[in-house]
């Protein structure tokens, strides 16, 4: 019964955006993609119990962010500021509100905010239940 009660409502849901567009709803495709921003491609998901996380974060002016590592897919949008992310092998996404990414996924980055307001984004993760989504990278500075 909640598999049909589902499949229902998910059925409304793209009629009502496939035919409501006219009736002043604008659905607009931000980023879709198969590769993360530096060009890898995006590996398979979870087998695991999978967990959405969604994280708006806030980053100060003039803050460096420590080296981390994401092992999950995700992807975020900047929703004020400018943002620059740095990978381990030397690639540099200058990021503007607005802007779109789809993160590294195992792969040490830093983000930094060198302007002189906060720069926030908000992330979504498709990770798996109780792991983090985040790992800071402690072997590097």
């Amino acid at each position: 019964m909640k598999k049909i009660t589902l499949l229902i409502l998910l059925s409304l849901f793209q009629y009502a955006f496939a035919h409501g567009t006219d009736k002043g709803i604008k659905v607009e495709t931000v980023v879709k993609a198969t590769k993360s921003w530096n060009g890898d491609k995006l590996p398979d998901y979870t087998k695991g119990k999978p967990q959405i996380t969604i994280l708006k974060i806030t980053i100060a002016p003039h803050t460096k962010l420590p080296w981390h590592k994401h092992p999950y897919i995700n992807a975020g949008v900047l929703l004020k500021g400018h943002l620059t992310v740095h990978s381990a092998n030397n690639k540099v996404l200058k990021m503007k509100a607005g802007d779109p990414i789809v993160e590294l996924v195992n792969k040490s980055h830093y983000g930094i905010n060198e302007y002189d307001e906060p720069a926030v984004i908000m992330v979504f993760y498709a990770g798996e239940l109780n792991k983090p989504v985040t790992v800071l990278d402690k072997t590097r500075k």
